[in-house]
């Protein structure tokens, strides 16, 4: 990701597990290097974990054969089990310390070992790629011709070839004018799912909320629960609805009780009596202080508690306070006839036929489909909230959206390094450009605007994350391109 120089890691790997005699645990603190077998080009991967003399830990990753350098990551339990969660890219890390060896699981979407080695010196990463030079700011009339040439290596043999079935959608949207292109085996009205970007929507469903009175930022989640689901801490504070929503709820990535039964369809079977046994198994006190922590547990709880609170299902919380008043017919959790007959076949990592996801209780954290005209429509109103279609003012739900879309975008809170979080929405310090990613077992995603330059573009790819992630890349190169910078190249 531009913001932070994120790279996404594998999904599709081979086994590599490293047989270890069991000995005394030695400190956590040090540098931590392990490789990611793939079957092809090997990824090695460096983990940098301090503590200082406050005992605070911090946490950072390197991918260095993808020049990803310095991206965040939590470490949210220091004894065996030990769990490291790295948001950036959807993914964690779990397992057990014996010795000098970290021998666990990497989880990107699937499962997969990694051993990770300590180190007495930290690895230098491979050198960068040279970026494209850089050209004059792009825009909707112009973009189009910029990606032929930028794309032609990914499309004779790269993550668009033929031979990977892959196509990508993209919308862009400049100063007004709006366009929308197709690579590969995507049509311009092709459903996808948009993974984590419906986090954002959750998001805008409680500036909405609020915004109405039936919530409050600072209201506890057990409130919007169903009474005696999970007890009033005994003492201190306790998880809010925006402690959710800005990533800070002290939660982990994933609940604690997650064991699908289908591991191609992993969220099916996660409903509402699973979350609420996790929370009341897990509880709501909060720490002061806590740090940021990507979580798909407390944004889903989110989506649920304020689906309890309007008493709806989430599905049609956001058709009536969203989708409904901004007329985005294409864009739901639930796939109507006509968008599951444009629904396009999703890919796995290694370009095998991948299962859509179905989400149930979490569906607030990842459940959306969506095309590239209903979500340039979203950015849009993202871009000029005071400028809706004519359909908003006729609904109460549409006459808020104005001023809950603005609220939505109010920082919150801090997520090292150089970005801060809204109402889900991340936005990177430098460039002033909020954004958000996602991924599922067969789609990946990036959606971006900036009100200042007057710009947005949604991209997305019938491909999970992979190798150098290619709808963060493209999403990364889209926006220098309509900045005018140098580019990150898309060649290999």
């Amino acid at each position: 990701m531009p913001s932070h120089r994120a790279a996404s890691l594998l999904l599709a790997l081979s086994p590599c597990l490293i047989a270890q005699t069991p000995a005394s645990p030695a400190p956590l603190d040090g540098i931590w290097l392990g490789t990611l077998h793939t079957g092809g080009p090997s990824l090695r991967i460096q983990i940098h974990l301090h503590q200082d003399a406050a005992g605070k830990w911090t946490c950072s990753l390197d991918s260095l054969d993808q020049n990803g350098v310095g991206i965040p990551c939590t470490l949210s339990s220091a004894t065996n089990p030990i769990a490291i969660d790295i948001p950036a890219v959807h993914a964690k890390w779990s397992g057990s310390l014996t010795a000098n060896t970290l021998d666990g699981t990497f989880t990107q979407g699937a499962d997969m070992p990694l051993t990770l080695e300590r180190q007495s010196t930290m690895t230098k990463p491979t050198p960068p790629a040279t970026p494209d030079a850089a050209l004059p700011p792009a825009d909707a009339t112009t973009i189009r011709a910029i990606l032929d040439k930028d794309l032609a290596a990914a499309l004779s043999s790269g993550a668009l070839a033929p031979s990977t079935n892959a196509g990508v959608t993209i919308g862009v949207l400049a100063h007004g004018k709006r366009t929308i292109f197709t690579y590969g085996t995507a049509k311009p009205d092709s459903v996808f799912e948009i993974g984590s970007i419906s986090k954002t929507f959750t998001g805008l469903l409680l500036a909405q909320m609020v915004e109405q009175k039936s919530v409050q930022l600072n209201e506890p989640v057990r409130d919007l629960l169903p009474p005696g689901t999970v007890a009033k801490p005994a003492s201190g504070s306790e998880i809010t609805l925006l402690d959710l929503s800005d990533q800070h709820s002290g939660l982990p990535r994933m609940p604690d009780n997650f064991a699908p039964a289908d591991t191609t369809n992993p969220y099916a079977d996660y409903d509402s009596k699973l979350l609420y046994a996790d929370i009341a198994h897990h509880g709501v006190s909060i720490a002061p202080g806590a740090p940021f922590g990507y979580s798909n547990l407390g944004v889903g709880l989110l989506g649920s508690a304020l689906a309890n609170r309007a008493n709806l299902p989430y599905n049609d919380l956001l058709h009536q306070q969203i989708t409904g008043p901004l007329n985005m017919t294409d864009t739901s959790v639930v796939l109507s006839p006509s968008m599951r007959s444009r629904l396009i076949q999703g890919h796995d990592a290694a370009h095998n036929s991948a299962r859509p996801w179905d989400l149930d209780a979490l569906a607030g954290a990842g459940g959306i489909r969506s095309t590239a005209a209903d979500m340039l429509t979203y950015l849009e109103a993202q871009l000029h909230p005071n400028q809706l279609p004519a359909t908003a003012a006729s609904t109460p739900q549409g006459k808020t959206l104005p001023a809950a879309i603005l609220a939505s975008h109010t920082i919150h809170a801090d997520v090292p390094p150089g970005m801060h979080i809204a109402l889900n929405w991340f936005r990177a310090d430098a460039t002033g450009n909020f954004w958000h990613n996602g991924a599922t077992g067969g789609y990946s995603s990036f959606a971006l605007f900036n009100p200042d330059k007057d710009f947005a573009f949604i991209v997305l790819f019938n491909t999970t994350i992979s190798d150098k992630s290619f709808a963060d890349r493209l999403g990364q190169h889209i926006a220098q391109r309509l900045a005018g910078d140098p580019a990150v190249s898309l060649a290999n």
